[in-house]
């Protein structure tokens, strides 16, 4: 298994290649957790992830020969801008095969790290098959995204600098995709602090570690769709990782998507950090979880800040809504003068915030004389979405709640 000799062996080739990310307190929320909360910052690391870690190791500990016959790799985002960043770095031609729905953002991104990206196939295991037949036809090296001990050796980089940072760690809280982050970590902090709480958060669609653990082996998970945390939806978690976090991980918990959502507009608005979905499954499950996984000092790995502009924007709207703070209605109304006029003012009157109003009459499905009215409205809480419903009844109008 993976060895904390690696990992420092690991971390001498890395100084001066990555950062040492801020290990930040927050007062905030660990007064909200009644429990002093840190977050481990990878969502500021170059390439805005902790990918770049185990990329750039992977590759140093390659020959010559081999660099120089280039590099290739299957990604839908932080491997492929990790993988592309290092290989320039190391003068190393690179590859990327990306699933055809890969945000462009990403795309562009790795293209200006230096690789050269072919979109292909429709989910992440389309673009795996399709880069290792490049790999052998051309002959160059596939770099696995998570399942290689030297991947995981570079990730776990980051348990040595938070028991540097905070020897008193009590509970650490990691997200799992395909393992290599919590094996290489969980290896770093329990091979010198056994009595450290390990714990793994996945999204609840994509609860590949969950299974492999009740099965005994890495298994394949049907999703459940697309999820917000698409960095760790990775369908089966690695053989080399597994065993790892079997020794290592006391518990594994998974958070449902409206959870990650409020988290990233948390994380935005009351920490000032921008993170993506996959790196706010740890604070999903403090705040917003089932039961409580943390004691003691607590450290949240944000593993990743690579939220794109389109993403951003309805990740925030959906979050809003599921913390009661955004409210879409449709009703219908009298077609006269005045009568929008009268809508707005009521719910001026009771504290409701305007983003946007569509009104029409032309619908055919319409009464002759009225008109259908979307509304937008910022609230302030569950509470005051259920005063409005209530005052707009009783002022005769029929609001329908849209989602």
């Amino acid at each position: 298994m993976l060895t904390r000799k690696q990992i420092k062996f690991a971390a001498k080739n890395l100084k001066g290649q990555i950062r040492w990310t801020e290990l930040i307190h927050s007062p905030g929320f660990s007064s909200r957790l009644g429990a002093p909360l840190y977050f481990k910052c990878e969502n500021l690391q170059h390439t805005g992830s902790f990918k770049i870690r185990g990329a750039y190791h992977f590759l140093s500990q390659q020959s010559s020969q081999q660099l120089a016959s280039g590099v290739i790799t299957a990604s839908a985002g932080n491997h492929a801008q990790s993988l592309a960043y290092a290989a320039r770095l190391l003068g190393c031609p690179c590859r990327v095969v990306m699933p055809e729905g890969t945000p462009l953002a990403k795309e562009l991104a790795t293209i200006e790290y230096g690789a050269e990206v072919e979109l292909c196939g429709s989910n992440f295991d389309d673009s795996v098959a399709r880069a290792k037949v490049i790999a052998a036809e051309e002959d160059l090296l596939y770099v696995p995204a998570f399942d290689d001990e030297l991947i995981m050796a570079g990730q776990g980089t980051i348990g040595l600098e938070i028991l540097q940072d905070l020897p008193e760690l009590e509970t650490l809280i990691v997200p799992i995709g395909g393992g290599g982050l919590i094996a290489g970590v969980a290896t770093a902090v329990r091979e010198v602090k056994p009595e450290v709480r390990i714990i793994g958060v996945e999204a609840a669609g994509v609860a590949s570690a969950q299974l492999a653990r009740r099965k005994g082996k890495p298994v394949k998970v049907k999703t459940r769709g697309h999820s917000l945390a698409d960095g760790i939806a990775v369908k089966q978690v690695g053989e080399l990782t597994f065993p790892i976090m079997e020794h290592y991980v006391d518990e594994i918990v998974t958070v449902e998507e409206e959870a990650i959502a409020m988290a990233i507009v948390s994380l935005m608005e009351r920490g000032k950090l921008v993170v993506e979905g996959a790196g706010a499954v740890g604070l999903a499950t403090l705040l917003y979880g089932v039961k409580s996984v943390h004691k003691g000092h607590t450290v949240c790995l944000l593993s990743g800040g690579n939220l794109d502009v389109q993403t951003m924007s309805r990740v925030v709207e959906r979050g809003m809504l599921a913390e009661g703070r955004y409210l879409k209605l449709r009703l219908e109304m009298i077609d006269m003068p005045g009568a929008l006029a009268q809508l707005t003012g009521i719910l001026s009157q009771i504290g409701a915030n305007i983003f946007q109003v569509s009104h029409d009459r032309h619908k055919s499905s319409l009464p002759l004389g009225e008109a259908e009215v979307i509304i937008d409205l910022e609230t302030r809480g569950p509470r005051h979405i259920q005063e409005i419903l209530l005052v707009l009844e009783e002022e005769g109008y029929r609001p329908e709640v849209l989602r």
